[in-house]
């Protein structure tokens, strides 16, 4: 019996791909890698990795939360990077939403993300405890 409860964001990407933005099954929860995109579609602060990555997590807290899911049960999460030297924005964006409670994490150079302006990739994993 499949239990899992998904949220899915409308992005045209989630049809074409077939995938969703979290998935909830019991006490884990599954964010897909998440990028930086505005409300219209683009990408969002182009050349700042500090707002994209913030976008970044605040579009994974929406999703969490349609799943009843707080920030604080995140236990993991991937920042997949384009500039790695950009390391120090990247974190400070993470230490703002996860100072309080850290999860583990990584954070992953690679060559380029779908839109040649997104600087930045998450994804993130909670548990919450029943």
């Amino acid at each position: 019996m499949n239990t899992a409860s998904r949220v899915f964001s409308g992005a045209p990407w989630e049809t074409r791909i077939g995938y969703c933005r979290a998935i909830r099954n019991g006490p884990h929860v599954w964010v897909t890698g998440t990028a930086p995109v505005a409300d219209d579609g683009s990408c969002f602060a182009p050349g700042d990795p500090y707002a994209q990555a913030r976008r970044c997590f605040e579009l994974i807290e929406q999703a969490l939360a349609q799943l009843d899911v707080q920030m604080s049960h995140v236990v993991r999460t991937r920042m997949f990077v384009t500039d790695i030297s950009m390391w120090q924005e990247f974190g400070k964006a993470h230490h703002d939403f996860f100072a309080q409670n850290p999860p583990t994490t990584s954070m992953i150079g690679i060559s380029a993300l779908i839109d040649p302006d997104m600087m930045i990739e998450i994804e993130a994993e909670a548990f919450v405890p029943t």
